[in-house]
């Protein structure tokens, strides 16, 4: 990416973001692991929960290495591929019966739940976008409904296409970071129970991933369009028969409406 710091310090304008953009690398040895990156378990001798590293990331600009020995939850081992799928998880034992109505709902979620190849990765890494110094393989924004609204319409300039995402209430760290790694392209997901009470995401927060290769277009996408009816801050106009754009004013008269 060209001038990555002019890129993220203008998303982060644009969009009036209140936390940092976090880069996640995947890990396949520790020699990947840069010196600064601090180690829960080797450092302070207590494990963490992944969403409270991406939290630390994005609040306190601190980048953690995230290894098998690490982690509290089991969700991110499972999904990010650290180890086999254990055949208990399988059966949707983790979810019945306080989240799920029955095993076979729980297990039904359990194996629809995104995952990374077995074995592929030791671990994962993660930090301030603007502050790392290794290529992230996906970029989070925790953004609230309003940003992402102008997020979506950004997409949508660069190829007219809707941003479909896999959502569940459960493991916010595992659906904002798999498929977007796996497709190479937009997401959006939901911070989980766990994001909110250990991870402190908060009631309005909603999580946008995307490859950082996509940054670009996403930017102009959103300086584009914000030079017609989008950006910030929003013109509010309550009135009737508000100004509509030549386009929609043109379609209506083709389906019958009357601007008279």
């Amino acid at each position: 990416m060209q001038n990555k710091e002019t890129v993220i310090a203008d998303l982060k304008s644009f969009l009036g973001l209140r936390s940092h953009l976090i880069a996640v690398r995947m890990l396949r040895n520790e020699s990947e692991i840069p010196e600064y990156a601090a180690r829960p378990k080797r450092d302070t001798g207590h494990h963490l929960s992944l969403c409270q590293a991406l939290s630390m990331a994005r609040r306190q600009g601190v980048t953690t290495a995230m290894l098998l020995e690490d982690n509290w939850c089991v969700e991110p081992v499972i999904g990010l591929g650290y180890t086999e799928v254990p055949e208990y998880f399988l059966t949707g034992a983790n979810r019945y019966p306080e989240s799920a109505s029955s095993l076979d709902a729980g297990a039904r979620w359990a194996k629809g739940m995104p995952k990374l190849e077995p074995g592929k990765y030791i671990g994962v890494l993660c930090g301030p976008w603007q502050d790392v110094d290794f290529e992230p393989d996906v970029v989070l924004m925790y953004c609230d409904p309003a940003q992402l609204t102008h997020l979506l319409i950004s997409v949508n300039w660069i190829d007219g296409r809707d941003v479909v995402s896999q959502m569940s209430g459960h493991s916010a760290c595992v659906y904002s970071i798999v498929p977007a790694i796996l497709n190479r392209d937009f997401y959006i997901s939901v911070p989980c129970i766990g994001d909110r009470k250990h991870g402190v995401a908060q009631d309005n927060e909603m999580i946008f991933s995307f490859p950082p290769e996509l940054a670009e277009d996403l930017l102009k996408g959103l300086c584009t369009t914000a030079k017609t009816q989008v950006g910030f801050p929003i013109k509010y106009d309550v009135h009737p028969e508000y100004k509509l754009l030549p386009a929609y004013k043109k379609i209506g008269e083709m389906l019958g409406l009357k601007y008279d």
